[in-house]
């Protein structure tokens, strides 16, 4: 008996697999409550697969819809997965899961985006480019399709932050309608469940080395009577905010430099005394945001090397060949020694300043004086003992690394 079960199981599990082979493409829409429009879109999509000769399925990716929206998908002959995660990357992910094509063209189900494109973007698939890209803007913007301004700014702002923190080759970021090779994208195990799940997809594809294209595309106004489940302020910054943690050198890196550089160069300038431009005059006390440019700035520019580090070994980056040259100069012992050094500078500093209040009967000083050897010696120990206990962090994480 339960050698006719495996055998019944192997042939499903056979027939399955031959079945998987056989579709090309797997046209995915995450649904919620969208009973409106959702027959339209499922429409569209199968008379263009019929039309083109394309074996293939349509997949809704239900989130929980209160309106009918699943039996409406059943009934056209569509596939349901009921994702019980709410968020629109979560819907996505489990439609893309469960997807049995080699490409998969995802869009929305609220008759925004044209469906019957998906030879056009099928096109580019077979030419071998991993992900391809609507482009909304190199196409066609119909009246009351896009809030002005999501159009002249949202979109506009967040693509540029994206072009320049990770120079992608896409010019809309947040176009609903793509196309990809399923185990491409899949090999990029993407995780963030909400509407920053379209900008993750372009990051992670550049970062990892995949063909990125785009293609014109429309779109039209949505069919629904409710109002978009999209937030205008809430999931702008989440996107935002997205770019800026998968990008430690615009997050970190660059600002510490700036910040260091410019608390180095003000120390410098007022090292030898009093400076004055015309009649502002600039003394001790500028030294002392200086120093703190310095402090902020030299704990951002550690910030993004432990960012950095964590974010490969976690995988959410690919492996970087400059940054393993610098892990194997900047070793555990190299810290210790710059640290020591620095903390020694801070410490012979120190020593002179307090010989000079010795010779004073260690009685009240002058601060626009004393000021000029004591806040030297605070950032060379600070910056010392900062190097040495982030090298100690940052052999606990090459540790995790290897």
């Amino acid at each position: 008996m339960a050698e006719t079960r495996k055998i019944v199981w192997d042939r499903q599990a056979e027939m399955q697999a031959l079945e998987s082979e056989c579709l090309e493409i797997s046209v995915v829409m995450p649904c919620l409550n969208e009973s409106e429009t959702l027959a339209t879109c499922i429409g569209k999509a199968q008379e263009a697969m019929a039309r083109l000769g394309l074996r293939g399925e349509v997949i809704v990716a239900d989130n929980g819809s209160t309106d009918g929206s699943q039996q409406i998908a059943a009934d056209l002959g569509a596939r349901v997965v009921p994702v019980a995660m709410r968020g629109y990357g979560a819907a996505l992910q489990s439609g893309i899961a469960a997807a049995r094509g080699t490409y998969v063209l995802m869009g929305d189900a609220d008759d925004s985006y044209d469906f019957t494109q998906v030879g056009a973007f099928l096109d580019k698939l077979r030419e071998g480019y991993d992900l391809v890209m609507g482009n909304r803007f190199q196409g066609e913007i119909l009246p009351g399709a896009m809030p002005p301004l999501h159009r002249y700014l949202g979109n506009p702002v967040l693509t540029a932050v994206g072009r320049l923190f990770f120079d992608c080759p896409v010019g809309d970021f947040h176009c609903g309608l793509r196309a990809f090779r399923r185990e491409a994208i899949e090999g990029l195990q993407l995780r963030t469940t909400g509407m920053e799940f379209a900008s993750e997809m372009v990051v992670k594809a550049t970062r990892f080395g995949l063909r990125v294209t785009e293609i014109p595309t429309t779109l039209a106004p949505d069919g629904r009577s409710r109002a978009p489940h999209l937030r205008t302020w809430r999931d702008g910054w989440r996107h935002l905010r997205f770019l800026l943690i998968y990008s430690p050198r615009w997050l970190f890196l660059y600002p510490g430099f700036l910040l260091m550089l410019l608390g180095g160069s003000l120390t410098a300038w007022l090292l030898p005394g009093p400076r004055y431009i015309g009649r502002v005059g600039f003394d001790v006390d500028t030294m002392v945001f200086a120093a703190a440019f310095i402090f902020v700035g030299y704990q951002a520019v550690i910030f993004a090397l432990f960012t950095k580090v964590f974010a490969i070994t976690e995988g959410m980056l690919p492996a970087d060949k400059q940054m393993e040259r610098l892990l194997d100069i900047v070793t555990l012992e190299t810290g210790l020694l710059v640290g020591g050094l620095l903390v020694a500078c801070g410490t012979a500093i120190s020593l002179i300043a307090v010989n000079h209040w010795r010779t004073l009967g260690f009685g009240p000083l002058d601060p626009t004086t004393t000021f000029r050897a004591v806040m030297p010696a605070a950032i060379f120990l600070t910056t010392g003992v900062q190097t040495i206990f982030s090298s100690f962090f940052l052999s606990v994480l090459g540790m995790a690394r290897r």
